[in-house]
């Protein structure tokens, strides 16, 4: 009797028990599909708002940002001149680069030449232009280690330096090129060290700020590099004295626009530095 209640038991409940089992494990997987999807949904969306998308380009920044047509390469240096060797660096620059700035030979040209008067002390800036690009670049620096004149100042300059750096650049499509100009005047060399990957965004304001600051003809050249300190830029300004340099610079806000362009630019710079230079008696910017 027994045994067949539980024969009966077994025959009409266990298979419903098998039926319970299965549809308990098919809640579960579809509960963890549901979850995935939700996840898989999460995911897409928070993608969607924090993944940066990139365009495809089929050109260099450097290419979309410069004058292509005329592949001029500029090289700035920076040189920390001992305080006690400062006139004598001077004058040794003054006897040996305006003649390879002269030279036909040599396919490059002395920009400017400064002393730091405001900013890091006791330095000198040098900037020279190659016409031609890195052709230019690689046959000055050829010609220039068979010079001998050139070797005796390299040896004569070491001795008077305590550290040196120097990058080339590129000159942005929109600013003027750097040409010889009479002083007297001071110059300002403002460097920003930009967040990688906006040197585009950089350049789409620029071009339309510097249209406000050319009134007064301060806008000398305006650079950024392709070897050494990436995503630097460099702006060259030219002024009577500080207090020019002041009321320049105050009546660019006075212009609608400009304060646009500092709000949008500014987000984008990480470093920048000022520095007040005076040119040299060896410099074609005076």
């Amino acid at each position: 009797m027994a045994t067949g209640v539980l024969q009966r038991v077994r025959g009409s409940f266990a298979p419903a028990t098998r039926r319970t089992h299965a549809a308990g494990q098919l809640m579960v997987w579809v509960r963890g599909f549901a979850a995935s999807g939700s996840r898989g949904k999460e995911d897409s969306w928070l993608k969607s708002v924090f993944v940066r998308k990139v365009d495809p380009r089929k050109d260099a920044h450097s290419n979309l940002l410069t004058k292509n047509e005329e592949s001029n390469l500029y090289k700035i240096q920076f040189h920390n001149v001992k305080p006690e060797c400062q006139d004598a660096y001077n004058k040794l620059c003054e006897e040996v680069l305006p003649s390879i700035h002269a030279d036909k030979y040599y396919p490059c040209e002395l920009v400017g030449t400064w002393n730091t008067w405001y900013g890091e002390q006791d330095q000198a800036v040098h900037m020279w232009r190659y016409r031609g690009g890195y052709p230019a670049l690689t046959e000055v620096m050829n010609k220039l280690r068979q010079n001998k004149e050139f070797t005796a100042y390299r040896k004569e300059r070491g001795k008077m330096l305590l550290s040196r750096r120097n990058q080339l650049l590129l000159e942005f499509s929109f600013w003027n090129e750097p040409i010889p100009r009479e002083g007297p005047s001071i110059y300002e060399l403002r460097s920003y060290q930009l967040r990688p990957g906006t040197m585009i965004e950089w350049g789409n304001y620029w071009a339309r700020a510097i249209g406000y600051r050319q009134r007064n003809s301060e806008a000398i050249g305006g650079f950024f590099t392709q070897i050494g300190n990436l995503y630097m830029v460099h702006h060259l300004w030219a002024y009577k004295d500080l207090q020019s340099r002041e009321k320049t610079r105050n009546g660019a806000w006075q212009q609608e626009g400009w304060h646009e362009a500092v709000y949008y630019t500014v987000p984008l710079i990480q470093h920048m530095e000022s520095r007040i230079m005076i040119p040299t008696k060896a410099s074609p910017l005076q």
